[in-house]
C-alpha cells in the first residue's frame, strides 16, 4: 500500500524542483517527471520527512538512492525522445527507473541485488509502470534486447564496460559515472560508428561503486 501523497509532500516537491532548476537541470520533461512521482515513496518510513532534501540516503543492501539533482542531471544528459529504447544498469530504489518511464522511455533495468530488485518491482508495479526489471550482472547488459538508444548507469563505474558499448545503437549515448573510489567524472559517450565514440565530461559526482561481474553474486 503507498503512503499518501499529500500537498506538503507536493509543496516540498515543487520546491526542490525550484532549487534543482537554479543549479542547472532545466529541462522541462525531467521538471515533469520528478513533479510526477513522489520520491519518499522509494525511501524507508525513518527517512521520509526528508524525501524533498537534495540528499542520497540509504535504500538498504549497501546501496543508496541518489541525491534528486544527480537523477535530474543524467535524465536531462540523456535527452530522451518518448519510445526511445534504455538500458538502466542498478534499478535501486526504482526511482530514476520510474523518472526515465515518466518521460516516456521503454526501460529496462538491472539489478544486482535481490532485495532492491524485489522492491522495486513490487513498487512500480503499484505505481502502474511497466519497465522490464531483471536481476543480473550489469556488466553482461541485455543482449536479449539490444540494441538500446540510451544507456544510463546510475553506479560508479572503474571503466566503460564493453559489452554495454556493443549494446548501444550507432547514434546512441551512454551516460556513465566513471572512476575509482568516492568520486567519479560524469560521462557522456555517443557512439559515432561501430568502433567510434566521442565522449565529454560533465563534472565530479559520487556514486556507491558499480560491482566488478567477479564480485557478483548469485
Amino acid at each position: 500500500m503507498l503512503p499518501p501523497d499529500t500537498y506538503r509532500h507536493q509543496g516540498l516537491r515543487r520546491q526542490l524542483l525550484n532549487e534543482l532548476r537554479e543549479g542547472g537541470v532545466t529541462s522541462a520533461a525531467v521538471h515533469e517527471a520528478m513533479n510526477s512521482i513522489p520520491r519518499h515513496f522509494f525511501m524507508d518510513g525513518a527517512f521520509v520527512e526528508f524525501a524533498y532534501e537534495n540528499k542520497a540516503f540509504q535504500i538498504g543492501a549497501g546501496q543508496t538512492i541518489s541525491q534528486p539533482f544527480t537523477v535530474g542531471f543524467q535524465s536531462q544528459l540523456l535527452e530522451l525522445s518518448p519510445g526511445q529504447k534504455v538500458l538502466e544498469i542498478g534499478t535501486g530504489s526504482g526511482y530514476q527507473t520510474s523518472v526515465l518511464c515518466k518521460m516516456g522511455a521503454k526501460v529496462y533495468s538491472i539489478e544486482r541485488q535481490k532485495l532492491l530488485h524485489d522492491r522495486a518491482k513490487s513498487l512500480l508495479n503499484q505505481l502502474n509502470l511497466r519497465p522490464t526489471l531483471v536481476y543480473g550482472d550489469g556488466f553482461k547488459g541485455l543482449p536479449g534486447y539490444a540494441p538500446f538508444d540510451k544507456v544510463l548507469i546510475t553506479c560508479g563505474a572503474p571503466h566503460v564496460p564493453e559489452e554495454l558499448l556493443k549494446q548501444l545503437k550507432i547514434g546512441g549515448k551512454m551516460v556513465i559515472p566513471l572512476g575509482e573510489g568516492n568520486v567519479q567524472e560524469m560521462t557522456e559517450i555517443i557512439k559515432m560508428g561501430e568502433n567510434e565514440y566521442g565522449r565529454k565530461t560533465h563534472g565530479k559526482f559520487s556514486f556507491v561503486p558499480m560491482l566488478t561481474s567477479r564480485e557478483y553474486k548469485e
